[in-house]
């Protein structure tokens, strides 16, 4: 989805609400507030609330998982997804308001088919992304060639799914969930 100047400003105004109040304090009356703007020019960017989650979707998947610097995979593979998974993880403000953010939008993805497509799209993608790096991995020999690519791909993204989840109702420390990472992909990729 292309977005405006206006569109992504009102987005991102959209995704901060949803961060701190959940997706039920989420209306155009509340997106203008945020955006120091009147409530006609919300309308006028999003001609409906569906419109303006989409939006916010898309802004979310935008700017929610940053790759860790460098190509991806280098210079281990082992390394850069531990720097991923760690990167994503809810371990700070910014963090936890991007997984409380995410979800939203699955409790909405229950009940509305093009945001469950689009959340299973972008799945995808992140998988096929990781079943590549691992088979380029397992072409160079840092793994060892009985190791499954799509099979660990699903298992990572259902590692960082399952773990985001968990810290968002019980913080732990950064050092130690580094240390369990560290050895959960080294297992992985073995």
């Amino acid at each position: 989805m292309e977005l405006t100047r206006r569109q992504t400003e009102l987005a991102d105004a959209a995704l901060r609400i949803i961060g701190r109040h959940g997706m039920t304090a989420l209306s155009f009356r509340a997106v203008a507030t945020e955006a120091h703007c009147s409530l006609g020019s919300v309308q006028k960017a999003f001609p409906s609330k569906e419109h303006m989650l989409a939006a916010s979707f898309t802004r979310l998947r935008e700017s929610a998982v940053p790759l860790p610097p460098g190509e991806p995979g280098r210079p281990t593979l082992h390394g850069w997804l531990v720097a991923l998974l760690l990167g994503i993880l809810p371990l700070d403000a910014e963090r936890s308001a991007a997984q409380r953010q995410g979800d939203a939008f699955a409790q909405v993805a229950l009940a509305d088919a093009a945001v469950a497509a689009a959340i299973a799209q972008s799945d995808t993608q992140v998988r096929h992304l990781l079943a590549s790096l691992i088979a380029r991995a397992r072409s160079e020999g840092e793994v060892p060639q009985h190791v499954d690519a799509e099979t660990v791909a699903w298992a990572v993204l259902a590692l960082a799914q399952g773990l985001a989840a968990q810290l968002l109702y019980c913080h732990e420390d950064e050092a130690d969930i580094h240390k369990r990472l560290d050895s959960v992909i080294a297992t992985l990729l073995d």
